[in-house]
């Protein structure tokens, strides 16, 4: 069994809880740690089970409380050497680790497979989470599609991906031209147009349920994210992630 939940998704912060039975691990930490443990008891969720944070990279929509929370847990933090060298003073945690990219890491009892993305990062990192031959992928921040996530989200059985705009909303909105074409460059965000293709096209036999996630407060709304995926609707359960609340809870097994 693995059990997977969007705490926090959005622009405004972001942090993702996948587990089993005994062991379970966050990707990102990117809201306060008094929100985080909060969401987790909401849900349901046991703060003892969780044996690491996993940080794609270092914006602050993605490391914010990672510092506390680590402490508070007494988990370490996995980082990129890149990442970690990246992280504003004051940031890095006590309990480190260090992954490298396409390298396997195991934590606890879950198998971890990261991998680069383009993303204006200093070395961002996608992941797929694998236990029991269940693979759960963590597919945000993303400037566009490379092999590689095409490669990984092929093995997925369920996944939070990006939908972070609408493309009319982001060129009609209020956002200077230089940070509307960095949203759209190949290192920036994936619209609700290129996850949608990304999917269609790209998808495994065995992927049974999609999390529409870390959408834009600014340049996108739930409802256009979900309207974009509803020809897909027969194929895979379609679901929304929440910027406020937790959000995306199922169970595989």
């Amino acid at each position: 069994m693995v059990e997977l939940c969007a705490l926090a998704s959005g622009s405004n912060g972001n942090c993702y809880y996948i587990g089993n039975e005994k062991d379970a691990v966050l990707v990102d930490a990117g809201i306060s740690t008094r929100k985080i443990l909060h969401r987790m008891d909401e849900a349901g969720l046991q703060p003892s089970k969780v044996r690491g944070i996993i940080i794609s990279h270092e914006h602050s929509d993605h490391v914010h409380g990672v510092r506390i929370l680590s402490k508070k847990l007494g988990v370490p933090a996995w980082f990129t050497q890149g990442t970690l060298d990246s992280l504003k003073h004051g940031e890095a945690p006590e309990l480190v680790q260090i992954f490298i990219p396409d390298k396997v890491i195991k934590i606890g009892s879950m198998t971890i497979h990261p991998f680069l993305k383009n993303h204006d990062a200093a070395e961002p990192c996608s992941f797929r989470i694998e236990h029991d031959d269940w693979h759960v992928g963590v597919f945000t921040d993303i400037g566009e599609p490379c092999a590689r996530l095409k490669n990984h989200l092929r093995k997925c059985h369920a996944m939070f991906l990006e939908t972070n705009y609408d493309e009319k909303m982001l060129w009609d909105g209020s956002y200077p031209y230089h940070l509307k074409a960095r949203v759209a460059s190949a290192h920036g965000h994936l619209s609700n147009d290129q996850a949608f293709e990304l999917i269609r096209d790209h998808a495994g036999p065995e992927l049974v349920h999609v999390f529409l996630s870390h959408l834009s407060g600014e340049n996108n709304r739930p409802e256009l994210a979900a309207a974009r995926f509803e020809s897909l609707s027969d194929r895979f359960n379609i679901s929304l992630t929440s910027r406020s609340t937790f959000s995306g809870f199922c169970r595989l097994r």
